[in-house]
């Protein structure tokens, strides 16, 4: 007869690694890591008028070759003469 010793074998306590009450994850502090998104430590932060950024959408919509800022450009206006009610569907 074969006897197992199966019943010899004890459960191991957890005596290394860290503590944590998160489940095995180590504890984290509360808060998110965007809650400082759009702060800055500038003295000076300019600001662009609308009028202007417009301007600038126009003149790099009529100097660049690239697909994908011209497509930026340009739905960008659509949005901007939209809000201003100046759109003119074709």
């Amino acid at each position: 007869m074969m006897y197992s010793n199966l019943s010899k074998i004890k459960p191991k306590l957890r005596t290394s690694g860290q503590i944590t009450g998160n489940f095995g994850k180590t504890k984290v502090k509360a808060g998110s890591n965007l809650s400082d998104l759009g702060m800055s430590t500038k003295d000076n932060i300019k600001v662009v008028r609308k009028s202007d950024y417009i301007t600038r959408l126009y003149k790099a919509f009529d100097t660049t070759t690239d697909p994908k800022l011209k497509k930026f450009c340009y739905t960008e206006i659509k949005k901007y003469l939209i809000q201003t009610n100046q759109w003119k569907a074709n």
